[in-house]
């Protein structure tokens, strides 16, 4: 019965002592099944893809920096695999080799300069209006005061979740003209003031109408005092449930940051002071498409 290494090098020409030095390094470690499996995939794949670009035997002591940036080329452009894959490939290279340096097999480390591939950036992902108007349908058809004041808060103000349960009264002040909120305890204990616009100021004064009487000077309350944060997730469970989407406070925050440059010509500047950024640089990544919107964009092409 062939040995893994056997298998893995199987129909590739490699020098005589590299299988025993692949069995070597992984009895060497304590990897997981997966971790070993990793492994053999990607070894192989090198392997295989050394001996047919350099037309000679895969051994480790003529791999060079060269080879394995041209590999990493390779997997990207030439097979088209994602960047995550590659990069993967290229952490496990550089560990088999960096045993190999370690153990005196080879001078040094060819996989060490090479660089992974960087992760395209893109926007945090929010709500379609859609997607907004059904979880606010079902909050109304089950008549939810609370639950409609919570969700239009997060919605229209954009706030963090600690801003929501740390909020108090008196930091409410309500007018029938204009209303503006005041969140103390922001990110950094920094104050800011942001604007209540009207279905969020309609739905928050109906449970101000309702409200229990209780001690606490927090906004929202529950049967056991103060809401918690926790007690803001599980909302977003419980409505997760109903309406089949995955619905966390911070997708309600990345929502509104999106609709609000949607609607106000990309005023980065006002965004970033109704989140309370400091930095615009933060309140930019906004601006970037999501991977859908990019693959959306990418269908459109024509030739």
């Amino acid at each position: 019965m062939q040995n893994s290494a056997e298998i893995v090098f199987d129909g590739i020409p490699v020098g005589p002592e590299e299988p025993s030095l692949f069995v070597a390094f992984l009895d060497g470690h304590d990897f997981a099944p997966g971790s070993r499996k990793g492994f053999r995939i990607d070894v192989r794949k090198f392997a295989r893809w050394f001996a047919a670009a350099n037309r000679e035997p895969f051994r480790v002591g003529r791999v060079t920096t060269r080879d394995v940036a041209d590999f990493k080329d390779h997997l990207r452009r030439d097979q088209g695999q994602a960047v995550a894959t590659v990069n993967r490939c290229l952490v496990l290279l550089r560990r088999f080799f960096g045993w190999l340096a370690e153990q005196g097999a080879i001078p040094s480390n060819p996989a060490k300069k090479v660089r992974e591939l960087r992760r395209q950036a893109l926007a945090p992902k929010g709500l379609e209006r859609s997607q907004v108007r059904r979880l606010l349908r079902e909050v109304e058809l089950r008549h939810d005061i609370r639950a409609a004041a919570i969700f239009s808060l997060l919605l229209y103000t954009g706030c963090r979740v600690g801003d929501l349960v740390n909020l108090e009264l008196t930091d409410l002040l309500m007018s029938e003209r204009s209303s503006t909120v005041v969140f103390r305890l922001g990110k950094g204990n920094k104050q800011r003031s942001v604007p209540l616009p009207l279905p969020a100021r309609r739905a928050l004064q109906a449970y101000l109408d309702v409200r229990p009487p209780v001690s606490s000077s927090r906004v929202f309350v529950g049967e056991r005092g103060p809401l918690t944060e926790r007690g803001i997730r599980a909302l977003c469970e419980k409505y997760s449930a109903i309406t089949g989407m995955k619905l966390h406070p911070h997708l309600l925050r990345h929502t509104m940051a999106h609709r609000y440059l949607e609607d106000n010509g990309n005023d980065l500047v006002g965004l970033a002071q109704v989140l309370g950024h400091e930095n615009l640089n933060t309140t930019a990544r906004y601006t970037r498409r999501t991977g859908e919107q990019l693959a959306e964009a990418s269908e459109r092409l024509s030739y």
